[in-house]
């Protein structure tokens, strides 16, 4: 098999009025079984980015185990959601494959083609993570949900996010995101009525 490339993965699959939804975070009994609970509603397929100490929390195995059966894909987050941009490349690898080892203990045959460093604080975690057979998952087109969590803002500011072609990045995990959720069933809502269709990222 060719090298996996350390180039930054943005864009959705297919042409037109497409996006690739993708969530951060998680898992979190808070948010996520709604969220799942909505994509599966609308037969949408999202990209989960997901953090080693979530998964081990009452819960988050469970839930790990639904997204995968409902088909979703793994992105891998790091362990604890730690910055890593000035770590050196051992540490780094060791921690993205912690984190690995702790999603295949609950689902062993899950695929993880991404890896999102946390902060969006990439450092070498991109050449890392390409070596590890991970993608880096491009950090934009967010809705900024970690500054606040009003709906109506959201939802502005989930519209303006969503370009076609593209991913677009919001949370289920990392506090509370009643606000999110809430953007997401209305905007999604929303463009499927007008067309749009929900892909995965586009390598």
């Amino acid at each position: 098999m060719p090298p996996t490339s350390a180039d930054h993965v943005l864009h959705a699959r297919g042409s037109g009025l497409v996006a690739a939804l993708t969530f951060d975070d998680g898992p979190d009994p808070r948010a996520t079984p709604a969220l799942l609970d909505f994509l599966r509603e609308h037969g949408i397929r999202a990209v989960f980015a997901v953090i080693g100490e979530c998964i081990l929390r009452p819960g988050g195995a469970d839930i790990l185990r639904r997204t995968v059966a409902e088909g979703h894909v793994l992105c891998n987050h790091s362990t604890s959601f730690a910055d890593m941009g000035d770590w050196p490349a051992d540490r780094v690898r060791a921690d993205l494959e912690e984190n690995l080892r702790i999603i295949r203990s609950v689902v062993p045959d899950a695929d993880v083609p991404y890896w999102r460093a946390p902060n969006g604080s990439w450092g070498g975690t991109a050449e890392v993570a390409a070596s590890l057979g991970m993608r880096p998952l491009a950090v934009a087109n967010t809705i900024l949900d970690w500054e606040t969590q009003d709906v109506p803002t959201l939802v502005e500011n989930l519209r303006a996010a969503m370009r076609p072609g593209e991913l677009v990045l919001a949370h289920d995990g990392g506090g509370d995101r009643r606000g999110t959720l809430e953007a997401v069933r209305s905007v999604v809502t929303e463009r499927l009525a007008e067309g749009w269709r929900f892909t995965l990222p586009a390598a």
